[in-house]
């Protein structure tokens, strides 16, 4: 039988060996407890002698009123405003021109998918509003078409037009009837110069409710209507077009 081979060498001495291993463990052991400089734990005595250092300190300036609100405010003060954050003053703007914008978003969202943003009509079955005798002159039929709408045959610029136009007052206040009837009174080409006023529009919603007579819409305008009772012009107090207002609540400049 082949002789084997232990499995230490021969030359080797396992008491030695078992020293040095030893001697080794026990060196790393105390390199693991070893902290760096400025690492080790603070003492729980150092934490609580500092935090009734810190009690006592806070006790003694509070008796003194190192805490009161009164000596903390100042009497009067008040807080300056912010640069470049304070609300902007609204500019007074002539009355004209605060209509006549407000007036063209009330024709954008209720008149224009008919008579066209250019005011012009669709050459078909919408009339033009531009060079229209019923939109400059009397203003009272004009308010009455745009409240009741109109129905039959009506010429306009010299053409006869025969359909029916729905009224628009459903959702309007006197502010929007008077803001678009100036505006389409000076606009696609009608140059009338005036201000339909708040109180004039006011008078053409009483009018449009007479004519309800209880029912919750009246019915359309006709043009025999129109030229037997409304050929006139709205009453109330007419507005100076350079009236200076404030764009938001309309008041007069100060």
């Amino acid at each position: 039988m082949a002789d084997q081979k232990p499995d230490l060498n021969e030359n080797t001495n396992v008491l030695d060996s078992h020293a040095n291993l030893q001697q080794s463990s026990a060196a790393s052991a105390r390199e693991h407890q070893l902290q760096e400089n400025g690492m080790e734990p603070v003492s729980l005595w150092v934490i609580l002698a500092c935090f009734f250092g810190v009690l006592a300190g806070g006790a003694v300036i509070g008796k003194a009123g190192g805490f009161s609100y009164n000596n903390l405010v100042t009497e009067g003060y008040t807080t300056g405003p912010i640069p470049g954050g304070g609300v902007e003053e609204v500019q007074p703007l002539p009355i004209m021109d605060v209509f006549t914008k407000k007036g063209s978003k009330i024709y954008s969202a209720k008149c224009q998918g008919c008579h066209q943003p250019n005011g012009l009509g669709d050459g078909a079955n919408f009339p033009p509003l531009g060079n229209s005798e019923w939109v400059t002159m009397n203003t009272s039929a004009m308010a009455q078409i745009i409240l009741n709408g109109v129905m039959g045959p009506i010429e306009v610029d010299g053409r006869v037009w025969n359909g029916a136009m729905p009224g628009q007052a459903a959702g309007m206040t006197d502010v929007d009837l008077a803001a678009l009837m100036t505006y389409l009174r000076n606009s696609f080409g009608n140059e009338v110069g005036d201000v339909i006023s708040t109180e004039m529009a006011a008078n053409a919603f009483t009018e449009y409710k007479s004519r309800a007579a209880g029912a919750p819409v009246p019915p359309p305008v006709t043009v025999e209507e129109l030229k037997s009772k409304y050929m006139v012009d709205l009453e109330g107090e007419k507005v100076d077009p350079a009236l200076k207002v404030d764009p938001e609540t309309l008041e007069p400049a100060q």
